[in-house]
């Protein structure tokens, strides 16, 4: 059995990075609902972010996404930010709420509005600049919803052009990461539907070009945790977007729908090599009804313990098992793990880092949320629009 020692050792660097826009106001395709507290600029996103780290100790950087972010002194942010314990992280792009891009943006028929997607795109360089991230993060909304509606070998032609225009503006240090969705606003063709599309331009593009494995992204019954284990083996898993689905891409809290898979994630990324700086873990989700801080605190949480069972695999049982063609003794070494209860190994690496063992409790003793219910009133309050 792994040592326990080892095992804490490896929890206690773990990193998750959380969305700026997960702490603002969110709901469905049909109405956003709105709750008290809510930031109404970045700085109070990075507020939100900091006490999450505050009380798990394992969220050390903010994730930004632009324009919803922008503000004038990027450089001012990142101090802010630094001010309060953390780091700003990956730049996220939106090429896919202007009227202009109906058709598409980066392979939009028209070269004029592709121009203008791909000087978005540099524009997120430049914030990277000033905000020393390393990561920006593309998904791209492009596709067709009819057959005919356009050229899909010209559009896999304008992607690979915009692309390699913004490879070429990369810093040494920064990296282009890409998403795939296999549908979703596209209906016919998504011009970057799945793991193998963005890894084929990714390893024309060059080393600084990395895949990013959105968890929700996927058809019902793909092996996501296959995807991880490949990505990693041709050393071209750049980072995760972390959430749940049921049905399509739900954006619900991690672990939420299926604890499993989670693990099964976890296990792969360790046993590849995965479990670095190299790979950026990130959320990626969409707070509709429960209560943003606390839900977020819960889904590090989640991702702490899907790593810590991963992390307690006896690996060498395991190869025993599979090189004697032992199938169930085998899926037992996994079992044995996974339900394996964690949550006092957990307790113990908060204490021994100076935490509360029970972070969302010590959050709600805080009064943080009382505080920014009362002091947040007036203004714009953060949201994505819908």
């Amino acid at each position: 059995m792994t040592e326990f020692a080892a095992v804490k050792a490896a929890l206690k660097t773990q990193a998750v990075e959380t969305p700026s826009w997960a702490y603002g106001n969110s709901g469905t395709r049909f109405k956003v609902f709105a709750q008290p507290g809510v930031p109404r600029t970045p700085e109070e996103k990075i507020d939100d972010a900091a006490k999450v780290h505050e009380f798990t100790g394992a969220a050390p950087t903010v994730a930004l996404h632009i324009p919803w972010d922008r503000v004038d002194d990027f450089a001012a942010l990142a101090k802010h930010a630094e001010e309060r314990g953390l780091k700003l992280g990956a730049i996220n792009s939106n090429t896919f709420q202007d009227d202009d891009y109906r058709l598409g943006s980066v392979c939009h028929p028209d070269a004029a509005v592709r121009r203008k997607a791909v000087g978005h795109l540099l524009e997120c360089v430049d914030i990277m600049d000033a905000t020393g991230s390393r990561d920006l993060k593309l998904w791209f909304a492009d596709g067709t919803n009819y057959p005919g509606q356009d050229d899909l070998h010209e559009r896999q032609d304008r992607l690979s052009e915009a692309l390699s225009q913004v490879y070429d503006r990369l810093g040494d240090d920064q990296r282009m990461l890409l998403e795939y969705k296999f549908f979703e606003p596209a209906f016919y063709a998504t011009d970057v539907p799945d793991w193998g599309t963005a890894y084929a331009h990714c390893l024309k593009l060059g080393p600084k070009a990395q895949v990013v494995v959105d968890t929700g992204h996927h058809a019902p019954g793909t092996n996501i945790e296959f995807i991880v284990a490949t990505l990693l083996r041709e050393g071209k898993l750049g980072a995760f977007d972390f959430n749940s689905r049921f049905y399509a891409d739900d954006d619900l809290m991690v672990g939420a729908a299926d604890p499993f898979q989670l693990f099964r994630i976890m296990y792969e990324v360790i046993r590849g090599g995965g479990f670095t700086s190299d790979v950026a873990f990130m959320l990626d989700q969409c707070h509709n009804i429960e209560a943003k801080i606390p839900a977020i605190i819960r889904s590090v949480m989640n991702v702490q313990e899907a790593t810590a069972k991963a992390l307690l695999v006896d690996r060498d049982a395991l190869a025993a098992a599979q090189r004697s063609g032992d199938v169930l003794a085998a899926n037992a070494v996994v079992m044995d793990a996974y339900n394996t209860d964690v949550r006092p190994l957990l307790a113990e690496v908060r204490t021994e880092l100076g935490l509360d063992p029970d972070p969302v409790a010590a959050y709600h003793r805080s009064g943080w949320a009382e505080r920014i219910a009362a002091e947040r009133v007036g203004g714009q309050q953060a949201g994505w629009g819908a």
